[in-house]
């Protein structure tokens, strides 16, 4: 009778082990910080800080999103940039975002391109509109000047490509995003590209794009130790951009893992993460 109750005593205490492991894997934010280094960035940039946030997917971090917004504010952004997929289309619900949305706009000026779940959501003239109302700026295959004393720098956002699609069983249509990044690519300005999907790396690599910022693949949803990622939407198994900084001759590019979940609602050794990265001039 006792080798049962001890049974039952360990598969009890194992089973509220991996409940507390799975619910700490999902909601504890990591801050991972990059230093990126280009003798192409002008010296009044130098330690210029961006915070990334992507894929929050509705998802709520304490009242009023005040865990993430801690962390945000912490790391003392000079800019914040959102690469998509701030609402799951599946479980759709905007005020969750505009909560954040409403205090990270006091932190640091917002910058913001659409995700997938945008534009499959059928709201997203809602969403642009409540966003700009609150003085983000929405970036749709366009492009901006950041200006620090008398040096510049460039910020190129693009729509996803869903925006050219009606569903997901459609494909892609590239054609109007290679279109679009062709014609605001110029070598002879630092410019960082915001766009959700990191699987275009090689497009944004060969309009010379010095820094890209992207997300959507949600870190590969299960990550296995000295692996990488298993799983990512347009990419498969085992996927090739999942997670950190990748390099294509001079052209770099940041995969956020995100925030939030969408179809599978579980991560594994894939905790949320908000990237903050710090450009640094030179060598």
């Amino acid at each position: 009778m006792t080798f049962y109750k001890n049974k039952l005593f360990i598969t009890l205490f194992a089973i509220l082990g991996f409940m507390i492991f799975f619910r700490w894997q999902n909601n504890e934010i990591l801050t991972t910080k990059v230093d990126y280094k280009s003798t192409k960035l002008p010296k009044d940039f130098d330690g210029f800080t961006i915070i990334q946030i992507s894929d929050l997917h509705n998802k709520l971090f304490g009242k009023d999103q005040r865990r993430l917004l801690e962390k945000i504010e912490n790391a003392k952004p000079d800019i914040i940039v959102i690469t998509g997929d701030l609402i799951d289309r599946r479980r759709y619900n905007l005020e969750t975002s505009m909560v954040f949305i409403r205090k990270a706009v006091k932190i640091a000026q917002v910058y913001y391109v659409p995700g997938n779940h945008e534009a499959w959501s059928g709201k997203y003239k809602t969403i642009k509109e409540n966003l700009v109302n609150e003085g983000v700026k929405v970036l749709e295959d366009e492009k901006v000047e950041l200006v620090k004393n008398h040096s510049k720098i460039e910020i190129i956002g693009l729509k996803d490509p869903a925006f050219y699609t009606s569903s997901y069983l459609d494909g892609r249509d590239l054609s109007k995003l290679e279109k679009e990044l062709k014609s605001l690519s110029n070598n002879s300005s630092f410019q960082i590209l915001l766009c959700h999907r990191p699987d275009l790396f090689s497009i944004y690599a060969e309009n010379n794009i010095d820094l890209s910022f992207t997300g959507h693949a949600h870190g590969g949803q299960f990550r296995i130790p000295f692996v990488g990622g298993l799983l990512a939407p347009d990419q498969g198994l085992f996927p090739k951009y999942t997670s950190g900084m990748y390099t294509k001759g001079s052209s770099s590019m940041i995969v956020n893992r995100g925030l939030g979940n969408s179809i599978i609602p579980i991560r594994i050794f894939n905790r949320p993460e908000i990237v903050k990265v710090v450009l640094k001039s030179g060598k």
